[in-house]
């Protein structure tokens, strides 16, 4: 049985526990909002982009530009997003999950895998299990910005382009709300065909007049669009990695509640214990000078 100097010890240590999960929690909940911000901004934003690039692409043939190219089966690029920091419960562990779970689906249908990690968990498990599949690898990524986005985005539109890569996927998690996070798998090369002639994504005419033209309205949006969607990814990746952090460390302050009470428990029977073993001796001691 652990003595009382033992237990108190342990309690101190718990205490202090208690104190780093109380103080992340907060700070992963300052995170989460602006964050959550963020990403609620830049998804009107995203999907205007793309109705306005339906809306322009009618008149342009599909595969004229070289993003919106289809090829054969060649070489399968999967960029696996996930945070560069632990102690957030599943939420790494589940996009590696999804990413893997993919990647066993597409066996087969490719003659190559290539993997991006983005975030330095999914580089390490990457590197360990597939090193020989491990492509450019983004790590320290922090807070995100627009620079993040548009290094990957030039990397691996150039890629495409080269013809090095065939298709491109992301597998990330998707900000749902502050208790739900869902990895998913989103393709991003070649982008989604825009509408042939003679139809808008609506079915109605052209609201507007493009200028100089449709095509190079259409080169020059297609890019940013790839960029964008990238940026994007990353917001809700960044969104759900603090919230998932919240609730896991909202979770151990419970846990370290129950254990401190549990021990404190465990402290004072140990201590009435010891006061009742002082009290037998005296008595006994007592009786044997009689």
């Amino acid at each position: 049985m652990p003595s009382l100097r033992d237990i108190q010890r342990r309690i101190r240590s718990v205490e202090k526990t208690q104190q780093i999960t109380s103080a992340m929690r907060m700070v992963a909940a300052a995170k989460l909002r602006r964050a959550q911000d963020a990403i609620i901004a830049a998804r009107p934003y995203s999907d205007r982009m793309y109705a306005t690039m339906q809306e322009i692409g009618r008149r342009e043939p599909v595969d004229e530009h070289p993003l919106l190219q289809r090829r054969d089966t060649g070489t399968l690029e999967v960029v696996v997003v996930t945070s560069d920091r632990g102690l957030c419960g599943a939420f790494n562990a589940n996009a590696i999950k999804h990413a893997e779970s993919y990647i066993a689906g597409r066996a087969g249908s490719h003659r190559e895998l290539v993997v991006t990690p983005v975030g330095r968990k999914a580089a390490e498990y990457f590197r360990k299990h597939r090193p020989r599949s491990v492509g450019r690898v983004w790590t320290d990524i922090g807070d995100v910005d627009v620079n993040l986005a548009m290094e990957i985005s030039e990397h691996l539109q150039k890629r495409f382009i080269e013809g090095e890569s065939d298709e491109v996927v992301f597998v990330a998690n998707r900000f749902v709300s502050a208790l739900v996070q869902t990895p998913i798998d989103a393709p991003l090369l070649p982008l989604a065909p825009v509408p042939h002639q003679g139809e808008t994504a609506n079915g109605d005419e052209m609201p507007y007049k493009v200028e100089p033209n449709v095509g190079k309205v259409l080169h020059a949006l297609l890019p940013r669009a790839i960029e964008f969607s990238i940026y994007r990814v990353l917001l809700e990746n960044q969104a759900g990695e603090h919230a998932a952090r919240m609730t896991s460390m909202e979770s151990a302050t419970r846990n370290t509640e129950e254990l401190i009470s549990s021990l404190t428990l465990q402290f004072n029977r140990a201590r009435q214990a010891a006061i009742t073993k002082e009290l037998v001796e005296i008595v006994t001691g007592a009786q044997a000078l009689e």
